[in-house]
Order: structure tokens, then sequence, then C-alpha cells
């Protein structure tokens, strides 16, 4: 495989890459920006945009604006399960019970338009920072370009996030829980293979995704896809700064920490793993968490480990690392992602 030409060749498609709407641009940002933007907190009451009529309207089948399950349960509360069989290019909602919490966490599926075909591959998608799961579903955004590519997208509001109920977690066990609960609700869907079962996730992500994996590790997911996540609480607060803008506990709680850090867990996860890691990380420094992350996962055990197109099972000296993709490939990081899951569908099949 030869995934640098086929990076070489994108930069032609540039200008497609940019008229997706997930598309992350970070070449004018400064690592404080970056920062900021990726771990904001929610906004308070004060800071909400002005809302027009439609996203005011209770009753007018979109659950948007303020309305959510408990205010406007007509909009927001689509039944446990398919309301009916997907049609071309449809998309469903759905709601997931945390077996942890008691929470209904909001699952939303984007589907392949072709709807004589399937059952298709699946990708689970866990967001990064503290953030819900609508930036992979606006028109043109990653969601609709898996679908494109004849793969479900299935992405969802964590507990506390979005419209899903619920307590914040900062990706703790309780977060790991529900996403082990969405991940399983997945492979119920009609028109998904439930034995061919992904999960991306990016930044912060990375963190309840490893999680979910090591302590659930009957799970029936063939990869994980990870991109640019923090491996410590060190990465995860800059280095105990609070320039995150979020309320993590102090780096010395390790009670606290013994649940958040993807370093410890990828050593527990025993499927394959592929790290997506450009030039400049979009919060660290340097790129050797990328580094420790991989070396960790292949000394854990796991079946099979890739930092970007590098040969697979190599461990790296984090002083010394290799060439990583070229910053200006993250522009078209939708893109680019949905790429990786093509492959990695059409490299790993289920037992």
């Amino acid at each position: 495989m030869k995934r640098f030409a086929l990076i070489i060749s994108l930069f032609v498609l540039i200008s497609l890459a940019c008229s997706l709407g997930g598309i992350i641009d970070r070449s004018q940002e400064s690592p404080a920006a970056e920062v900021a933007e990726e771990n904001a907190e929610p906004s308070s009451p004060d800071d909400k945009p002005v809302l027009s009529d439609s996203q005011r309207r209770c009753g007018d089948g979109v659950c948007d604006g303020p309305e959510n399950k408990e205010n406007c349960p007509d909009d927001c509360n689509p039944p446990q399960g398919e309301s009916e069989q997907p049609g071309s290019g449809a998309v469903s909602e759905h709601w997931v019970t945390n077996p942890t919490t008691g929470a209904e966490l909001y699952v939303h599926i984007t589907y392949p338009g072709d709807e004589e075909a399937g059952p298709f591959p699946a990708l689970v998608v866990v967001p990064g920072g503290i953030g819900a799961g609508n930036n992979f579903r606006t028109p043109g955004a990653m969601a609709e370009a898996l679908a494109e590519v004849g793969i479900v997208a299935v992405t969802f509001d964590p507990d506390g996030r979005g419209q899903s109920e619920g307590a914040e977690d900062y990706n703790g066990h309780a977060q790991q829980d529900g996403l082990a609960a969405v991940i399983e609700y997945a492979t119920t869907l009609s028109r998904v293979d439930p034995k061919r079962i992904g999960l991306a996730s990016f930044s912060y992500g990375i963190t309840m995704a490893s999680g979910t994996l090591a302590r659930h590790p009957d799970l029936p997911v063939l990869f994980l896809m990870d991109w640019e996540g923090p491996a410590d609480r060190f990465d995860t607060t800059v280095e105990c700064s609070n320039s995150t803008r979020i309320d993590f506990n102090p780096c010395d709680d390790d009670p606290y920490w013994g649940q958040r850090e993807a370093l410890v867990f990828i050593s527990d996860v025993r499927v394959p793993y592929q790290r997506l890691q450009s030039e400049k990380d979009h919060v660290q420094p340097d790129v050797s968490h990328a580094i420790n992350m991989v070396n960790n996962a292949v000394n854990g055990g796991a079946p099979w480990v890739r930092l970007n197109d590098l040969p697979p099972d190599q461990t790296y000296d984090p002083e010394n690392p290799p060439a990583m993709i070229p910053d200006t490939m993250d522009r078209g990081l939708d893109l680019l992602a949905v790429q990786y899951a093509q492959e990695l569908f059409a490299l790993h099949r289920a037992p």
C-alpha cells in the first residue's frame, strides 16, 4: 500500500474537501486557540445565539435549539429502535440507555444511499474535547461522507452533552459504559452488519474510546482509529495548566485519572489500533504522545498497530520520531478519516 501516494493525490481534491462542513482548518490558529476550541465548556445561557421561529417551535418535527426529550417529546423522543426502515440516504434518531447512569443518550444514524443493498459496515464516532456529536452530522460533514462510501455513520451525544440526559463525566467510566451501550445498539440496526463495527475517536475522545474497549473486551469492534488523542493526564491538561478551560481534577488525583488516561487503557485494547498523527499536533507541542500510545499498544499485545502508513507493529523512539502526515492534510480531516476507515474495514475482518 502506498497511502502517502494517495495523500499526495488528495491535494488535487482539496477544493472538494473544503466543501465538507466538518473539515477542521487549524493552519491560522495558535495552540491556545486550538485548545480553547477543542475543549471549550458549553456556553452559558446568556451566550446562546438568537433562535429562529422554527428553532423555538415544539411540534415542527425537528429536535433543535433548546428543545430536548423533556421539554418537547414530540420532536425529541424517537422510540427505542428504528421507527421505520430507512430509505435512500436516510437518517434516523434513537435513544439508548446508559446502563450505569440510566441516562437516555441521543444517537443519530446516517445510512448509505442504496436502500436495496446492505448490510453495511458501521463506524461509531467519538467526539473530541467534551463535545457532542453534532459537528459530525452537519450537512456535508463526516457522517454524510461515510454514507457516500457505503459506511453507516453512528454519532452520539455522551452523557450530559447535546440532547442526551445525565451529567458530564469527562470521559470516565460512566461515559465509557454509555459508549459501550451505543456500540451494542449499533449491532441491532437492520442495515448494519453486526460483525463489521469500527470505532473512531478524535482528540480527547480516545480516552473514552480506549477505556471502553479495555473495560468491555467482548464488544464486537473490528478496529480503533485515533486522531491525535492525548496520552495521559499531562497531555489532557496541557501540563496541568488551566488552559483547556475544562474543570478537570488536579493531576495528583490518582483515582480520578485512573479512569481517564488512554496511555494505560491502550495496553489492554485487543483490537487493531490505527493512530493518525500530523507533523504539528492540534494541541501538544510535539508528537511524543503519539509515539507513546503506539509503543504501549504494541507492547501491550494489540493484534495490529500502525502509525499513519508506516509498517505495522513497530515501536519508535519518542525523541526521534518518524515523519508524520503533512499538516496541510488536517484541512481535509473528514475526508482523510473516511479514507482510512475504508481501508481499515478492508484490512480487518471478523473471525
